[in-house]
């Protein structure tokens, strides 16, 4: 490496930045056994450590900059990574006392700093990669003010900050703009337009790349083959494969892994074997990651057979499983019934040598409680070590209720407050569901008063979780009760809290209020969904109050909200057993003529024989193709909406 002389600098040697620069680079050789520096003839060697050493300890952030360009101006040599990283921070620490870029230009040019082009690129650079972008376009406007004319790299430079500022229509046109195109040209435009998904324009770019006589490298290759691939652009996606082989590039194992995970996903597992013998017949092996795409893909198809054999072949070939391939097959034979082969491949971990994370924890206790074995869970738990974080436990004590396991529930909950966790709103959540699903309304009671009294979590779905507990158990009025407690505390409550309280309320035999709590509802600004609609129209129906099942399907017009198979029964059969037989034709004809009627339900009333032109002086009120008179349904919407 030639060693560069001081006496070529562009500073006045006298000055105070001169100075500092000589005497800073002679405190360091000297600590280093270098060669000693002097003015005029004698030399040292520039090296990323020195350099890194000498801008961290300049005695201001002007003078660091001062050399940061002098060294960029030296021969033979470059800045590092490092040094980019470091000038990011000292210029924002210059604009902090100066605003513009010009005034730090400005300060440059009284400290004997001649401005050049060269400075200017180095600016962009330093905001380019700091991620400075407004001072990006700052420093290639001034260098235009300045009447230089910005080279290729300034460019490519500033038509990737347009990109990364949503100006991709700007960057295309600067790119059609630049004269001398290169590699890094296309290079930056291919890898922005890849994360846009732009498709169009990334065909264009190619045929532009190719025109000029540059190739895709192994990096942009992949990044263009998974964008076709990720949008369904299959046969793209070969032809960009057949380009390259055509090419004599070598296909890399990552491409060939992308095309062969596009197809799979796709359901084209035909296709997807046929590329993976192209790519042995290629001389590329398949790794872990191309096997995981087809395993998953034989595993979606319901041919586990076939996956499983591809697993065993993997590692007989000295391949083995990594922790996402596990994962992958937990959830897929979870997914397909075959849990006890689920259960073995995460019992499987410690031979393998692998440690669980959340997501194995997540897709085995799926098995465990689909499989009713909950003996397995204090096992799971216990018995291997799984890095356990308070979303993990949140999320299995959701599922642990879901699954028909309340009592679970309770004990992880207790097992995590042994553990030291600091319990949230979905803990509270999930105690709650646990101890409501097993029966002991008393503890949930006790327990959502020390929630609300100690203020631990005022989510509106702690309300609505003790309100279905106490409705689900038959204790309608003590849930009313509840509901009125928290209306006065002014908690928060939305629309799952009020759907409901109201059908507490039709439970209980309140149908009087209903009115009352649903207008309360629609004056603090909570709009009712398609469950309170549901639940009231299954109240009304019961009620045989025709009014205002008109006035709530009148209300689900307006709301866009449509009647689904079961509500259109019940509403049909209240209707056509009225005994005011104009009224209810009359709104029966309005309903079936609205959009209010799901096509499924409408389909289902012309396959049972009923039309609008249909005789209602017949026995269409005998008709009893549907039972909607019980309440289950109801408790099953109230517990869905828990």
């Amino acid at each position: 490496m030639k060693t560069p002389s001081f006496a070529s600098i562009d500073y006045n040697l006298s000055s105070p930045i001169g100075c500092a620069i000589i005497n800073k680079l002679q405190t360091f050789c000297t600590a280093t056994h270098s060669q000693q520096i002097h003015c005029s003839h004698r030399t040292t060697i520039l090296t990323p450590q020195l350099v890194q050493s000498t801008l961290h300890n300049c005695p201001s952030d002007l003078i660091a900059l001062s050399f940061f360009f002098w060294c960029a101006r030296q021969p033979d040599y470059f800045h590092d990574r490092a040094a980019f990283d470091h000038m990011a921070d000292v210029v924002n620490r210059l604009l902090q006392r100066l605003p513009t870029v010009n005034h730090i230009i400005n300060q440059l040019e009284g400290i004997e700093c001649v401005t050049k082009p060269q400075t200017f690129l180095l600016l962009l650079r330093i905001f380019w990669h700091g991620g400075m972008y407004n001072l990006a376009f700052e420093a290639f406007e001034g260098m235009i003010s300045y009447g230089y004319t910005p080279n290729t790299y300034a460019r490519n430079i500033f038509m990737d900050v347009l990109f990364k500022v949503g100006r991709s229509d700007v960057a295309l046109q600067m790119l059609k703009e630049t004269e001398d195109l290169n590699f890094l040209t296309f290079s930056i435009a291919i890898c922005n337009l890849c994360k846009l998904n732009d498709l169009i324009n990334i065909r264009d770019v190619l045929r532009k790349m190719l025109r000029k006589g540059y190739y895709l490298n192994a990096g942009n290759c992949s990044m263009v083959m998974n964008c076709f691939c990720k949008v369904g652009r299959l046969a793209e996606a070969l032809q960009l494969l057949a380009l390259m082989i055509c090419q004599g590039n070598t296909i890399s194992v990552t491409v060939w892994s992308i095309l062969i995970d596009g197809f799979c996903k796709s359901g084209e597992l035909v296709m997807a074997g046929y590329l993976l013998e192209k790519m042995v017949e290629f001389g590329c092996s398949p790794n872990v990651v191309t096997c995981t795409s087809l395993i998953k893909g034989f595993m979606e198809s319901k041919m586990p057979d076939n996956a499983l054999r591809i697993l065993s072949t993997m590692e007989s070939k000295g391949c083995p499983a990594d922790l996402v391939l596990c994962n992958v097959l937990i959830d897929c034979l979870s997914k397909t019934g075959r849990y006890d082969d689920a259960l073995d491949v995460f019992f499987s971990f410690p031979k393998r040598e692998l440690v669980p994370d959340s997501y194995t924890l997540c897709s085995v206790m799926s098995a465990v409680c689909k499989s009713r074995q909950f003996d397995l869970l204090p096992i799971l738990i216990d018995g291997i070590a799984i890095q356990t974080d308070l979303v993990v436990c949140n999320y299995l004590l959701s599922y642990f209720c879901r699954a028909g396991h309340p009592a679970g529930a309770v004990e992880l909950y207790n097992d995590m407050i042994d553990r030291g966790f600091e319990p949230d709103g979905y803990s509270y959540a999930g105690l709650l569901r646990g101890l409501c699903g097993t029966g002991r309304i008393g503890d949930a009671l006790n327990v959502y008063r020390a929630i609300v009294s100690n203020q631990y979590c005022l989510d509106p779905h702690i309300h609505t979780i003790i309100l279905d507990g106490l409705i689900r158990s038959g204790k309608f009025l003590g849930a009313i009760r509840l509901f009125r407690e928290a209306v006065e505390e002014k908690y928060r409550l939305d629309v799952f809290s009020y759907t409901v309280a109201i059908h507490g309320l039709i439970r209980g035999g309140r149908i009087g209020e209903v009115c009352s709590l649903y207008s309360q509802m629609k004056d603090v600004g909570v709009t009712p969904n398609a469950y309170t609609y549901k639940i009231m129209l299954s109240g009304f129906c019961r009620e045989k109050d025709i009014n205002m099942v008109r006035q709530i399907l009148q209300e689900m017009t307006d709301a866009g909200i449509k009647l689904d198979y079961k509500a259109f029964y019940q509403v049909k059969n209240l209707l056509l057993k009225s005994r005011r037989s104009c009224l209810a034709l009359y709104l029966f004809v309005e309903m079936c003529n609205s959009e209010l009627v799901l096509d499924k339900a409408m389909g289902a009333l012309l396959l049972k024989g009923l039309s609008l032109r249909v005789n209602v002086s017949g026995n269409l009120g005998d008709n009893r193709e549907v039972d909607t008179s019980g309440s289950g349904e109801i408790s099953d919407v109230a517990a869905s909406v828990g």
